[in-house]
């Protein structure tokens, strides 16, 4: 269970990029990022799926460094997600009201 093996970052990064992915995107839709886009939320915040699956991995393999780093990409993955989708929310409000 607690097998000394290398620790695997690779799940964090792809969390990581993928909310730079999501950023991408809402900057070179709808106006830039400050008017946050679905889409670009939505791509981001699913960088929480590998992020939980790195964590998960530094769980069994009893890794603190792991387990940090992909704290972390869950935080930022759904911090970006969610940042993006409000403001792609206020920015369809804002627009068609």
């Amino acid at each position: 269970m607690g097998d000394p093996v290398p620790d695997s970052k690779t799940p964090a990064l792809a969390a990581i990029g993928l909310a730079v992915i999501g950023i991408v995107i809402a900057a070179l839709t709808n106006g830039g990022v400050t008017h946050g886009s679905i889409l670009g939320g939505v791509i981001a915040a699913i960088g929480a799926i590998p992020a939980c699956y790195g964590m998960w991995k530094g769980i069994q393999q009893e890794t603190q460094g792991t387990l940090a780093i992909s704290v972390g990409a869950i935080l930022v993955a759904l911090g970006v997600g969610g940042i993006l989708i409000v403001l792609g929310l206020v920015n369809v409000v804002r627009t068609h009201a």
